[in-house]
């Protein structure tokens, strides 16, 4: 049996998750320019979060999804845990960024198959990509 969930929700998750990438994507981008003075890892991170945009600006218009928001009722806005708060140095909060954005842009990937199948296509390529992007820069590190 299949469930309806509703348009607004749908736009929610989407919203939700394409500011957790964008925002993620971003401190990965600053880390990579203003710390490593690494123009490859800039340029990647930079990629990727307007790969974002760009997936994003050909399935919603950009007034629907910040509409659909709901920030003040948000039930997981004071769900959190110790780890979040705990960064020992900037590779730990490059490392937990990257894995945010990961997880993001498969929700964005699983999600967009409700309304649009080339999308979820286009994320998924997004999201290795990310995994490649993610390899150069434990190449870096470690």
């Amino acid at each position: 049996m299949r469930t309806h969930v509703n348009t607004k929700a749908v736009y929610r998750i989407i919203d939700a998750n394409v500011n957790r990438a964008k925002e993620g994507l971003r401190v990965c981008e600053e880390i990579a320019r203003f710390i490593l003075a690494d123009r490859s890892l800039t340029a990647g991170f930079k990629n990727v979060r307007h790969g974002i945009d760009g997936i994003v600006a050909g399935m919603h218009p950009y007034a629907g999804l910040v509409l659909s928001r709901n920030s003040a009722g948000d039930v997981g806005r004071r769900v959190h845990t110790a780890r979040e708060f705990s960064r020992k140095d900037f590779k730990d909060i490059l490392f937990a960024n990257m894995q945010r954005v990961k997880e993001s842009v498969r929700v964005l990937e699983e999600f967009s198959k409700l309304q649009d199948v080339s999308a979820a296509g286009a994320f998924k390529q997004l999201r290795y990509r990310m995994y490649e992007v993610e390899k150069k820069a434990a190449a870096r590190l470690l």
